[in-house]
């Protein structure tokens, strides 16, 4: 599935066309590109602030934004790249507190893409190129850095632990299985022990490694022998550092001890990745952050199309009096924590790649469901409505969706991709900054 991205700026757009002619680089495997890239653009990724990586098949990208502000509640400059983008491209290069501007960004990626010109690198390792780029150039204190799909082979592992402060895996579940669950020798071959093999790929001598507690044993083990292997100090929750999952509760570890404050984000499961970011803070040693930071961080960070009430804007007119909720989840782990984080009963717009599971969210979701209705995502190909059982039923678009619901108190739940909840955003006038 390619990643598809539009630009009003001319010259952004430019360069995204270009990205967008890329081929897939289908079954190729390894970090041999994304090194030679970066090799010709003067190796950046040794010359970055310190780096907090974080892997995980959810949650991940919400650890970073409790990072982000955790370190920025600090007064730290941070550089920050995340995937996918939701509206624009320059979401995923926040370059000291900031989305790259328009400008510079045309810029980047030109420089990147000519340097590529024979080595047809991937999106994601012209973006990671052009991110590792940008942040060696402009000063900042640290770098937060979320891995794209899997960790072994991501484009974001060539960081070497010179300039890396900690590791953190977050939840992990089944998903991307053609990628992470290819066949191949002397790998684990229980699927939930492989997904963590991969993930763990991320363990460098030296650099503490974090991980959640809530893993399957399997997943337990894979990740102990990776962290063996690597030489790297590893942090668990549960044995290292604890985290309850609800206000009220507390956070403790050899650092800190504080009770937890109610967070920015919604969802009980949030606390686990607000701890898994604490706890990476916690066991590492370069950069000084206090506990006032850290609660701080929790109340204040920001990430958008997850669990996300949309605001006032043109598209929830259409079904006023509804609170609305978005969510890009779109595996069964999302589901589940979408599921503890919701009320009895409430209407269900979903839209789902044809490459994921359609029961992924459903299952978790049973009984719950008060209306269903399937809905098309935009630029990709997506199920239908026969793909979730009976009493599923197609409109075709979120407007028609929305208009079809019944005045009534139910709230509303937009989820099942990443892509439909950008495509949301922008249609409600709510862009990411």
């Amino acid at each position: 599935m390619r990643d598809f991205a539009r630009s009003d700026h001319a010259g952004v757009q430019t360069q995204l066309d270009r990205l967008g002619q890329l081929s897939v680089p289908d079954g190729r495997l390894g970090l041999e590109t994304i090194r030679a890239l970066l090799d010709r653009l003067g190796n950046p990724h040794r010359r970055l602030p310190p780096v907090f990586h974080v892997a995980g098949t959810n949650g991940k990208g919400s650890t970073c934004a409790f990072l982000r502000a955790m370190l920025e509640a600090q007064g730290y400059a941070v550089h920050v790249t995340t995937s996918p983008h939701l509206v624009r491209y320059n979401e995923r290069i926040r370059v000291a507190g900031r989305l790259i501007e328009d400008d510079r960004l045309a810029e980047l990626l030109r420089e990147v893409l000519d340097a590529s010109d024979d080595l047809n690198p991937s999106f994601f390792e012209v973006t990671i190129a052009a991110a590792f780029t940008e942040f060696a150039r402009v000063p900042a204190d640290a770098c937060v850095v979320e891995v794209g799909l899997g960790g072994r082979f991501d484009a974001t592992n060539v960081l070497q632990p010179d300039v890396l402060a900690a590791c953190g895996i977050a939840s992990l579940g089944l998903d991307h299985e053609r990628f992470l669950l290819a066949p191949e020798k002397n790998v684990p071959q229980e699927p939930m022990a492989r997904i963590a093999f991969e993930k763990a790929g991320i363990a460098k001598p030296g650099v503490p490694l974090v991980t959640m507690a809530h893993y399957p044993p399997e997943s337990i083990a894979s990740i102990r022998e990776q962290a063996k292997r690597h030489a790297a100090p590893h942090f668990e929750a549960g044995r290292d550092w604890y985290v309850d999952g609800w206000q009220g509760g507390e956070y403790r570890d050899k650092r800190y001890h504080f009770e937890l404050p109610e967070l920015s984000l919604p969802g009980e499961h949030q606390y686990g990745n607000a701890g898994l970011a604490t706890a990476m803070l916690s066991h590492q040693d370069r950069l000084p952050v206090e506990e006032s930071a850290i609660v701080a961080g929790m109340r204040e960070a920001t990430w958008p199309g997850r669990l996300h009430p949309l605001a006032s804007g043109p598209l929830t007119a259409l079904a006023e009096g509804h609170s609305i909720l978005l969510d890009g989840g779109h595996n069964r782990d999302a589901g589940q924590a979408i599921a503890g984080a919701l009320g009895e009963r409430f209407h269900l717009i979903l839209g789902m790649l044809s490459n994921k599971d359609p029961r992924a969210l459903l299952d978790p979701l049973a009984g719950r469901i008060h209306s269903l209705q399937i809905v098309p995502v935009p630029g990709h190909e997506s199920h239908p409505a026969d793909a979730f059982g009976e009493g599923a039923i197609f409109a075709g678009s979120a407007e028609e969706a929305l208009r079809n619901i019944a005045p009534d108190d139910y709230p509303i739940l937009i989820a099942g991709s990443l892509y439909l909840a950008g495509a949301v955003l922008q249609l409600n006038d709510e862009m990411p900054d």
